[in-house]
C-alpha cells in the first residue's frame, strides 16, 4: 500500500512554506496549487494563461489560504534569463523555497517516428524538458537555504516504459526521470529531496488529447490524486528521496 492511500494531511502540512507549481492554471497542477494553499502553503502559480491563474488565485484566497502570487510565464519562448530573473524575485521577496513542483507538460502527438514533426519535437522537448531543468538551475540555491525542501517531477508512465507512437512525449519523460535520478545522487546529503510521481490516468485535457475515445467519466478528477503530491511536499515524506512513485494504480497516463 502506497503511504498516501489511507493519508490524512494536516491542515497546516505546508504552513509557512513557499511552493512554486508550473502548469498551475489547469488540471493536476490547479489541484496540486489549490492542495498545497488549503494545508497553509505561500503557491506561486506559474503558467502562460493569467485568466486561468487568476481563477485559482481567487480559489485558494476563498478557502483561507495565504495569499499566492501569480507569476505569468511562456515556457516554449522562455530563455535563460527569464528563469533568472524568477528565482531573483523569489529570493527578494521570500528569501528561499520550500517547494517546487514540475508539472507543466506538452503532449505534442501521437505518429510514428518517422513521420513526426522535427519543429513540434523541439517545442516538446522546450516544454517538457529543458524548462524543467533551466527552472531547478535557477532555484537550486533557493531550494538548498529551506529547512526541508521537496522537488517533484510530474512523470507519466509513458517515461518508464516506451510505446510505439508516443514519440516526443515519451522520450521527454524518460529525460524526467532522469533528470530526477541525476538531481536526487547530486543533492544526496542536501536538505533537498527530489522525487518524480506518475499520477496515472486522470481526467484532464492532456489525457483527453491522447485517448480521445476514452469516455472520461471513468476517471478520476486531479483532485482525487493529490494526496500523494501533498505527502511528498510536507514533512512526512522525509526520507523518500530519488523515488520514481505511482499517485494510484497502473492505469496509463
Amino acid at each position: 500500500m502506497k503511504p498516501w492511500q489511507d493519508y490524512t494531511p494536516a491542515l497546516d502540512l505546508l504552513r509557512e512554506r513557499v511552493i512554486l507549481v508550473t502548469g498551475a492554471g489547469d488540471g493536476i497542477g490547479r489541484a496540486a496549487a489549490r492542495a498545497f494553499g488549503a494545508h497553509g502553503a505561500t503557491v506561486i502559480l506559474l503558467g502562460r494563461t493569467i485568466a486561468k491563474l487568476e481563477q485559482v488565485y481567487d480559489s485558494i484566497q476563498q478557502s483561507g489560504g495565504p495569499q499566492p502570487a501569480i507569476y505569468p510565464m511562456n515556457l516554449l519562448g522562455a530563455t535563460v534569463k527569464d528563469y533568472e530573473d524568477l528565482a531573483l524575485t523569489l529570493e527578494q521577496q521570500f528569501g528561499r523555497l520550500d517547494g517546487l513542483l514540475h508539472n507543466a507538460a506538452m503532449l505534442g502527438t501521437l505518429t510514428p517516428f518517422g513521420l513526426y514533426d522535427p519543429a513540434l519535437w523541439l517545442q516538446v522537448m522546450q516544454v517538457n524538458v529543458h524548462a524543467p531543468f533551466l527552472l531547478t538551475r535557477a532555484c537550486l540555491d533557493l531550494l538548498k537555504h529551506a529547512a526541508d525542501a521537496s522537488l517533484i517531477f510530474t512523470s507519466s508512465s509513458q517515461g518508464r516504459r516506451g510505446r510505439a507512437y508516443w514519440g516526443a512525449y515519451a522520450v521527454s519523460q524518460f529525460a524526467v526521470e532522469g533528470m530526477m535520478q541525476v538531481l536526487a545522487d547530486e543533492l544526496d546529503n542536501t536538505s533537498v529531496r527530489v522525487n518524480s510521481l506518475n499520477p496515472g490516468a486522470v481526467r484532464t485535457a492532456m489525457r483527453a488529447n491522447a485517448y480521445p475515445g476514452e469516455d472520461p467519466a471513468g476517471l478520476p478528477a486531479p483532485e482525487d490524486i493529490v494526496a500523494g503530491y501533498l505527502y511528498l511536499m510536507g514533512p512526512d515524506s522525509k526520507g523518500i528521496h530519488g523515488q520514481a512513485l505511482d499517485a494510484q494504480g497502473s492505469r496509463a497516463a
